[in-house]
């Protein structure tokens, strides 16, 4: 079930109401224009009319540890979809869909459990589809694109909504039949070239760097640092990924 809806504050917000009230799975909600859209821990995500905000629904019967790849798997199907809708897209740890250097997209996955099982999942997912220049505030316009941008084409909501909607199906149907290994092989395949080389992480807002070596079979960011220890970044503690200022 497809609900269009004007201004809301964030789709998220709408569909996490109608899941604890018992919304079947794949409920969605695409919005014209969210007021308080916001991405990991609460930053605000800019949603000017004209783009793809969308929410869709889960309720896994996954064993717990393939749950937890639900994230990855949306930005496999995301990156897809806007790849087959002429924009070339990457994936940036945790949550970035990007094209080259500049931002396309992102994801914000939240689960809501009960006595030691997932209730449901929530997925948002928001696409530029135009939101560029003018539309976007000052401080974005040199680090976002949009499909329209890379694509030379413009994309109505409902058109864009169908193709990501599409790809997380397959996605889900291959997560329950051949389990997380499979999606993290995608999600690894479609991951900006960033190993071997030494990144940064805000998390929990702390400064974390080190050398980026993968992601292990949970999807955390795995680092060595300067010692050549192993360190383990969890995807729900990070807020910001880039490239070390620091000498190589």
């Amino acid at each position: 079930m497809l609900q269009r809806l004007g201004r809301v504050t964030s789709t998220n917000d709408v569909l996490r109401d109608q899941a604890r009230a018992g919304a079947p799975e794949w409920t969605t909600v695409v919005a014209e224009e969210q007021t308080a859209g916001r991405g990991r821990e609460g930053r605000a995500w800019a949603s000017p009319p004209g783009n793809l905000f969308l929410s869709v629904l889960l309720r896994p019967a996954f064993e717990p540890q393939s749950v937890g790849v639900l994230p990855l798997l949306v930005g496999v199907a995301v990156a897809e979809a806007c790849t087959s809708l002429g924009a070339l897209a990457r994936l940036k740890w945790p949550n970035d869909v990007v094209v080259g250097e500049r931002k396309l997209g992102g994801i914000l996955v939240e689960a809501a459990s009960s006595g030691g099982r997932v209730e449901f999942v929530v997925a948002g997912i928001g696409v530029n589809l135009c939101a560029t220049g003018a539309t976007l505030p000052e401080e974005l316009r040199d680090v976002a694109t949009s499909l329209e941008a890379e694509s030379g084409r413009r994309y109505e909501v409902d058109d864009a909504a169908e193709v990501v909607l599409g790809r997380i199906r397959v996605w889900y149907d291959r997560l329950a039949s051949e389990g997380q290994a499979i999606v993290l092989s995608a999600w690894r395949a479609l991951a900006v070239p960033w190993w071997g080389r030494r990144v940064e992480v805000i998390s929990g807002g702390n400064r974390v760097e080190g050398q980026a070596v993968g992601i292990d079979d949970a999807g955390a960011l795995l680092l060595l640092d300067a010692t050549g220890r192993e360190m383990r970044v969890v995807a729900g503690d990070a807020r910001a990924l880039r490239l070390s200022r620091s000498p190589e």
